[in-house]
Formats: C-alpha cells, sequence, structure tokens
C-alpha cells in the first residue's frame, strides 16, 4: 500500500550525522556513477579495479537501501492512518502495528550506521587475537574467541583471510591474524579491542579448579596503500620461517612465512598463508603498516592509548569484557555496563548487542567531550 504524495529529497533522519553519513543526494550521485560504470562491457577486464567498485557500490547501497525503505514505510504507516481517520478496520490496525514495529527496527539499523562515521569504519581490518596469561586455558580461550569471531563475522556476511596462526603447544592457539572484508568491518570490530576475560572449570585441571584465562582481540583498519614514512632495511626485522598449520606439503618445507618487526615500536606482523614468500612479505608490510598507523592514531586518542600501553599485560585489571562459565552463566562488558547471561549464545556469535552498547558509549563520550 503506498501514499500518492510526493517523496522529499530532504527525508529527516533525527540524526546529527545526517548531512555526513546520511548524505542521500550525493549517495545517490556516487550510486550512478557507480552503476554506469559496472555497465561498461571491459568492466572486468581488471578484476582489482573491478573488485574495488562493487565495494564502493555495498558501501553506498548500505546507506542507500534502509533509508529507502525507511522513506517508503513511512509512507505506508502515513497512508493507513489515512485509511484509519475514515474507517476504523481491525486488518488495518494489525498491518499498522506490523509497519510501525518494521520502521522502529529500521529506526535502530540508521541509528547504529550514524555512529560508524568515523574516517575509518568503513574499511576492512586486520583482526589479531593473541593469548595471554593462563597456559593451556588461555590458548583453549585464544581459539574459544576465534570461533565466536568467525561466527559473529558469517552472521553480519563478512569474510576473513587467514593471515598466520600459532598454534598452542597443549592446546587452542598462541596467536592468529586475519584480514576481515565486510560493511563496516573496523567500525564494528573496532569495538572489540581490549582483553577479554574467561572464568570457568579448566578442562586441563584434573581437580576440577576454576581457572581464569585472558586473551586479547587487536584491530586495525586496513588503510590501503598510504604512505608511511619506513626505512625498511635500518628500521625493521625480517625473519623468514616453516609455516605451520594448513598450507600444503610445499609451505611446510620451504622458508615461505615471513615475520616483519618495526625496531622502534616493537610492533609484529606476519603472514604464512601463501605459499609465495614475495607474497607473505607484501601481506606482511601491508599489515605493519596498519599497525604504525594505529600507534600513531593512539598518540592522539586517549582510550587506544591506554590499550597499547597495557595490552603486554594481557592479564588482570586490563579486560574489557569478562565471561563467566562458573559458577553462573554471565557476559558483562566493563565499558559500558551491558550484560547477559546467554554466554553459550554469545560464545556462539551473538555479540551484536555489545558492539551496539559500546558505540552508542563512545558517542555519548565525544558528545560530552565537545560539550565541555
Amino acid at each position: 500500500m503506498k501514499s500518492t504524495r510526493t517523496p522529499s529529497t530532504t527525508f529527516p533522519l533525527g540524526s546529527s550525522a545526517s548531512g555526513t553519513l546520511f548524505d542521500y543526494e550525493n549517495k545517490l550521485a556516487e550510486l550512478k556513477v557507480l552503476d554506469t560504470e559496472m555497465a561498461r562491457p571491459d568492466f572486468w577486464n581488471n578484476q582489482e579495479s573491478a573488485q574495488a567498485t562493487v565495494a564502493a557500490l555495498k558501501r553506498v547501497r548500505a546507506i542507500i537501501d534502509p533509508v529507502e525503505e525507511l522513506r517508503k514505510r513511512s509512507e505506508d504507516i502515513e497512508a493507513m492512518l489515512e485509511m484509519l481517520a475514515d474507517e476504523e478496520d481491525a486488518s488495518i490496525l494489525d498491518e499498522l502495528s506490523h509497519g510501525v514495529t518494521e520502521f522502529a527496527k529500521i529506526v535502530d539499523r540508521l541509528e547504529m550506521l550514524a555512529l560508524l562515521s568515523g574516517p575509518h569504519d568503513t574499511r576492512d581490518c586486520y583482526f589479531n587475537i593473541q593469548a595471554g596469561t593462563g597456559g593451556a586455558d588461555a590458548c583453549d580461550w585464544a581459539e574459544m574467541l576465534f570461533r565466536m569471531y568467525l561466527r559473529f563475522f558469517e552472521r553480519n556476511g563478512f569474510t576473513a583471510e587467514q593471515l598466520s596462526r600459532r598454534d598452542g603447544e597443549e592446546a587452542g592457539i598462541q596467536s592468529c591474524s586475519l584480514l576481515v572484508k565486510g560493511q563496516h568491518a573496523y567500525g564494528y570490530l573496532s569495538c572489540e579491542m581490549g582483553v577479554h576475560r574467561l572464568v570457568r572449570i579448566s578442562p586441563f585441571s584434573a581437580q576440577g579448579k576454576r581457572e581464569t584465562s585472558f586473551a586479547s582481540v587487536d584491530v586495525q583498519p586496513d588503510i590501503g596503500d598510504i604512505e608511511i614514512d619506513v626505512d625498511w632495511d635500518k628500521e625493521v626485522r625480517e625473519d623468514t620461517y616453516r609455516a605451520s598449520g594448513a598450507g600444503g606439503q610445499h609451505v611446510n618445507k620451504t622458508d615461505s612465512a615471513v615475520r616483519l618487526t618495526h625496531l622502534a615500536t616493537g610492533a609484529v606482523a606476519q603472514c604464512q598463508n601463501e605459499r609465495s614468500q614475495h607474497k607473505n612479505r607484501a601481506s606482511a608490510k601491508k599489515m605493519l603498516v596498519a599497525r604504525l598507523f594505529q600507534f600513531e592514531q593512539a598518540k592522539r586518542d586517549a582510550e587506544l592509548s591506554k590499550f597499547y600501553s597495557e595490552k603486554g599485560q594481557i592479564s588482570w585489571g586490563n579486560s574489557i569484557r569478562s565471561y563467566f562459565l562458573y559458577p553462573e552463566q554471565r557476559v558483562k562488558d566493563a565499558r559500558n555496563g551491558y550484560v547477559t547471561h546467554d554466554s553459550t549464545g554469545v560464545l556462539d556469535g551473538d555479540i551484536q548487542a555489545f558492539i551496539d552498547a559500546e558505540l552508542r558509549r563512545r558517542a555519548t563520550r565525544q558528545h560530552t567531550a565537545a560539550d565541555s
């Protein structure tokens, strides 16, 4: 059911970000340019350029589609209200109730998009997990986090390319690095940066003792070809080694894996997923540049600075979130206070509520800082 009213291109979204994130006219113009580009007969001749265009189209669509849907719902609700003014009908009331519910859901989606307005929030990202204190329990916890995030990626349509992985001696993983691609991947996953704490009965304890384990999550935006002044010969140490894990016999027989260490900051980037040492080196360089960029950002951001100054101590006092599996089931975020008792669901990737709560906390903090 549609209203005959002509929709306004200045549709109010009730967000201070509407002039930037929801710059609707410019988004429509950008969409037209991208559609024209994709219609060219030789569009797919350059795969790299084509994929970049497709990614740009998805980013624009991520804004335009919900706005269009919200406008349509608004027109439908207005039409139903006009009909109810003439004649009260139970079926129209039911349809109106459903329409209002769906309208509210879309508003919530747009509210979250409004909070993802940082300069790098739309970018892909490098996602790293590192086991902390706790021995085999910590490595097992790091792998549990790894599975949790993989499920979250699936729920959100993200893709994750494993760049490196180091297994624990007894179980789990010591560390792993991923390149995560998807709509607002960095914006969402930057909310997960910090130390994650697990409390449970240890499966590695013969006495069945309760153990506390720690693992850290670090995230950097994939900043593409941005220039950072690095003397690769003097400032960076390169180590090559044989890759472990999946990858075929060739990977395990040659020193194809590459680890780069920035001597001044201690930042490390490594890649082992390719059989070619040259490709691994190129990927590791991109990751290291992203980490150095994040270090520079931390100098100007108090919260990032706190994380990078403490992340070497992946233990007590530094956790952003605690996952309790014993004696009760509970997950609590120390930054924003959000709590759920569905720890099973959380560990199965249902973490969007935590991310939304953190995005709202950040927005409140930014507004408070702007007002002071």
